[in-house]
């Protein structure tokens, strides 16, 4: 692991005292466990036969044609579950039960994280409670009713904007006061050290199979690789395995959020500045007084005001290209997608498909993309028909 968790200046932990030997027991365990041959075998074994390891790797004949180079999807939105949080839930799930603890807690904005962890739960026979914001109750109907069908108790949280910064809120609050039976299931590549560190080693099998796929089916390595990004595990996922790659450019797409909510927006890489936020140094959206900004998106899932370390320091050093794209682009994608591929996007990857459409004339015909499909849009139908509605009138 990095030194006390940086990533160049950020990263880090900023907790209260009450935290710090929480953290430091999940250090201890991951730094031993992901060492264990036995743990390695088990999580294979579940990544495999469970979760449907390995994902396709799919070439999109519609987008290739439309972009004017070779387009590949990497089909996360196969996994069990709906989305690459499963990934992450089983490698964490296993972590608190070699751990003994009894119950999972974790915060989810589009729910697919609730859902995983949910999941993941019922495998091991752990308790579960869900943190998520009463506006994204709301918006992803399907994925609370798989939450409680899962037998996970969901939690509303009413408090700020009701999305997923104030359910992170609220999960820290609670495990404060419940450290000795619940491991805090973090989603994202955010939060305090070691979590960046523990959820980008769990999802960083998207890369590995991206670039063994993408030679075995075009012959070479990837000319970019695109994936959207709020938290930003899946981005981190499919870049891992490239970061030491410099012909390959890694792209991250945010959520621009202007076109359906005026100059609102989430692009916390595009328009952000370090701060500190649930327990690291980042990129946040502040004002000019360090309180925080709001994230709006379409997208629940991007719907945070902050972005995990790595991001931040891949940003700075020049690495990886950060964009956004609006929320009527993510919708245009979120529709073309399905009638051209018959592929239901969710709509956090779907700010993905459009930015590689907005690149239509940038790449030569041989060059190669993949885009990281990082969940399914099934969750987002009822949202996507209520925000056309509002669109038409």
């Amino acid at each position: 692991m990095r030194q006390d968790g940086r990533f160049g200046q950020f990263g880090g932990f900023y907790v209260t005292e009450l935290l710090i030997p929480a953290l430091e027991e999940l250090e201890e365990a991951w730094l031993t466990l992901r060492q264990d041959d036995g743990f390695r075998r088990e999580l294979s074994g579940l990544l495999k036969h469970y979760a449907g390891r390995p994902t396709p790797l799919y070439r999109s004949g519609a987008l290739s044609e439309h972009v004017g180079c070779e387009v590949y999807l990497k089909r996360e939105d196969l996994l069990h579950g709906g989305a690459h949080k499963t990934n992450n839930t089983l490698g964490q799930a296993l972590l608190a039960r070699h751990m003994g603890k009894t119950r999972l807690i974790a915060e989810t904005g589009a729910g697919q994280h609730g859902t995983a962890t949910a999941m993941v739960g019922a495998l091991l026979g752990l308790d579960v409670l869900i943190f998520m914001g009463a506006r994204d109750v709301e918006r992803q109907g399907p994925n609370v009713q798989r939450m409680k069908l899962f037998g996970a108790q969901v939690q509303p949280v009413t408090s700020g904007s009701a999305t997923l910064k104030d359910a992170i809120n609220e999960t820290m609050r609670y495990w404060t006061g419940n450290i000795q039976e619940s491991f805090y299931v973090f989603g994202t590549v955010a939060g305090p050290h070691p979590y960046p560190s523990i959820v980008r080693d769990f999802q960083q099998i998207i890369g590995q199979e991206i670039r063994a796929q993408i030679q075995e089916q075009a012959g070479r390595l990837p000319t970019a690789i695109y994936a959207c990004v709020g938290g930003g595990s899946n981005a981190i996922g499919a870049f891992a395995d490239f970061i030491d790659t410099p012909e390959v450019q890694l792209i991250g797409v945010e959520p621009g959020g202007k076109g359906l909510h005026g100059d609102q927006h989430g692009a916390t890489l595009c328009k952000g500045r370090p701060g500190c936020l649930h327990g690291s140094m980042s990129y946040i959206l502040q004002d000019q007084h360090g309180q925080i900004n709001e994230a709006h998106s379409v997208s629940a899932g991007l719907d945070y005001p902050g972005v995990g370390p790595e991001h931040a320091h891949l940003k700075d050093i020049g690495r990886a290209q950060y964009e956004a794209v609006t929320d009527g682009e993510a919708l245009d994608a979120f529709g073309w997608l399905t009638r051209r591929e018959g592929i239901l996007p969710a709509l956090e990857s779907s700010h993905a498909v459009a930015a590689v459409m907005n690149a239509r004339g940038r790449y030569k015909r041989d060059d190669v993309i993949v885009i990281n499909l990082s969940g399914r849009g099934d969750k987002d139908m009822a949202h996507v028909m209520s925000v056309m509605k509002e669109v038409q009138a």
